[in-house]
């Protein structure tokens, strides 16, 4: 038989049930944003509870929460917390103490509330020399509550919250900074990345750029692929073409697109194979690994048709040190280049003919991507940039004598600076292409593909 409890309380969530039906959806919305019911609570919502701290380590799932829940303060919130990264190129807003967030995910309610209590827990303190003291004073500690129906417990657990970790992840990429590593032996040092290409703004054929962002954005949405494949999630590109075409450029506009890091490999700093493997291994997923001019750093063969060392070194006890070409391939393909995941390398070279064919196949630099001499399209790019040009008298003119004379989006851009007057940066232009013109003589009968 019920005890007198239970049926008291199925009296009361019954009658409950009943007056909720008759309220209209968008108030009843409302209600469920704003108040919790004591019995509700009591009797149907379960609550997990995601402290900052596990120990004296930061709770991801905590960090994963602030950040996502950021992006999800409503109108009606008049509390909230702003900070500023040296770092970081966006705001921090987050919730502020006491606060309250309802999130709908897959149509269900989900509450979460910014609490802090005292606590006895340790807490670290950085020396301005970089050294660590204990101080075990009672301190603050933040946590979430996220409340929803017990009925939704699954969903939870293995939907939203695996949600709310990839969101965050994504909200922290698009703000970030992007980094720009250069090696000194065998350490990565880091500077902010501020490099201003973008796709948009770079001189480059229109179908060639396609190509680039679409290869791209295939690459970054196929992890399951190379598990199934069993390969490892990186993808090669060689950049090669004259100086002054824009690999750099390029790369650059690659990072942001991507908001990737970027290693710039000194190979000049590296002394042997073991040095090489330790700069790969310290390299972050979603990163851009370069190597310029490999064509200049390398002497593959020797007369006798032997693989000889990239470069070789003594050291202090003058024995000799190598890089080698087998540690250079093991650089873009082999064991070690499986370290990580999402990654891309990039070579660029000034002449492809220069380099080995064992360098150049598939699943060591997958895409070679030409970079030729200003087109027609590269330089309207131009001018949009230097001067918002879309349209002028002389473009004619101009694309004229670039279809038959080479001149490098570099020279075109340095022109186009010269001078803030339009008319006056694109006659000086004019100029310079007609003095390429008579040095190289008659014009060419069909242009190169580039």
């Amino acid at each position: 038989m019920a005890t007198t409890c239970t049926v008291l309380s199925t009296a009361i969530l019954d009658a409950t049930s009943a007056v909720v039906q008759v309220i209209p959806e968008h108030i009843r919305h409302y209600l469920l944003s704003t108040l919790t019911s004591p019995l509700d609570r009591l009797f149907s919502q379960h609550t997990i509870v995601i402290d900052e701290l596990d120990g004296i380590t930061v709770n991801m799932m905590y960090r994963s929460a602030k950040i996502y829940l950021g992006t999800k303060l409503s109108p009606a919130t008049r509390r909230y917390r702003v900070t500023k990264r040296d770092d970081s190129a966006a705001l921090d807003v987050t919730m502020e103490r006491g606060g309250d967030v309802v999130d709908v995910f897959e149509e269900v309610h989900f509450r979460w509330r910014l609490l802090s209590r005292d606590a006895n827990c340790p807490r670290f303190h950085t020396h301005r020399r970089g050294h660590y003291f204990y101080d075990s004073h009672p301190s603050e500690v933040r946590y979430f509550e996220l409340t929803f129906h017990r009925k939704h417990k699954n969903l939870a657990l293995h939907s939203y919250l695996p949600h709310v970790l990839d969101q965050s992840k994504t909200i922290k990429e698009q703000s970030k900074t992007l980094k720009l590593y250069t090696n000194h032996g065998n350490m990565w040092s880091p500077v902010n990345l501020h490099h201003p290409a973008t796709f948009d703004t770079l001189a480059m054929d229109d179908q060639l750029k396609k190509k680039v962002m679409d290869d791209l954005a295939r690459f970054v949405k196929r992890k399951e692929f190379y598990k199934r494949t069993g390969k490892a999630w990186k993808r090669g590109y060689l950049l090669h073409g004259p100086p002054g075409t824009g690999k750099t450029s390029l790369i650059a506009a690659m990072a942001n697109h991507l908001k990737f890091d970027v290693y710039d490999l000194e190979m000049t700093e590296v002394r042997n194979n073991s040095t090489l493997r330790s700069l790969l291994v310290g390299t972050a997923n979603r990163s851009i690994l370069v190597v310029e001019d490999i064509d200049w750093l390398i002497d593959l063969w020797n007369r006798d048709g032997e693989k000889k060392a990239v470069k070789e070194t003594k050291n202090s006890n003058d024995e000799i040190e190598k890089v080698t070409f087998s540690g250079l391939l093991n650089l873009v393909d082999g064991l070690w280049s499986s370290f990580g995941e999402e990654r891309i390398v990039v070579f660029t070279t000034n002449d492809k003919d220069r380099l080995e064919p064992a360098l150049l196949r598939p699943g060591r630099l997958d895409v070679h991507i030409p970079m030729g001499y200003c087109t027609p399209s590269a330089f309207r790019v131009l001018a949009s940039n230097h001067h918002r040009l879309h349209n002028h008298p002389l473009f004619e003119e101009i694309e004229a004598l670039i279809e038959e004379v080479d001149v490098t989006p570099a020279e075109v851009a340095g022109e186009l600076m010269n001078s803030d007057e339009a008319e006056v940066a694109l006659r000086g232009l004019i100029k310079l292409i007609k003095t390429k013109k008579k040095q190289v003589g008659a014009p060419r009968i069909k242009k190169r593909k580039r």
